[in-house]
């Protein structure tokens, strides 16, 4: 199993609702073909650098997940056919990278607890 991370932008003319819908569906998706899901991270809605079908805002989310090379061309025949997503992007994690995300990780969640106090 590789180490992926995906993000993928929502058009912003959802509601709430259907914008948690749509992340449940992906990482859904995910878990359903074996992955395992280490990160989640809802970034909001950003400002596009540039127009994408006459919108200039978008709901980013971020996925860092364990998964077979198979299970990636599913997740993207899937971000493809929902009209809800208006980019993704997938990479693998070499191993640099994923020494910097579990470092970004593991800061993360000492700033919750700190915060928490």
């Amino acid at each position: 199993m590789n180490n992926y991370e995906t993000v993928f932008i929502l058009t912003p003319v959802l509601s709430e609702d259907q914008m948690k819908e749509a992340v449940d569906k992906f990482a859904g998706l995910l878990e359903s073909n074996g992955s395992e899901i280490v990160n989640r991270e809802e970034w909001g809605l950003r400002k596009l650098a540039y127009p994408i079908a006459k919108k200039s805002t978008g709901y980013y989310v971020f996925l860092e997940f364990k998964a077979d090379p198979s299970v990636i061309n599913t997740l993207e025949v899937n971000f493809r056919r929902d009209e809800k997503v208006l980019r993704f992007l997938t990479f693998r994690q070499d191993k640099f990278a994923h020494q910097y995300a579990e470092k970004r990780r593991s800061l993360k969640s000492n700033n919750t607890v700190k915060e928490d106090k």
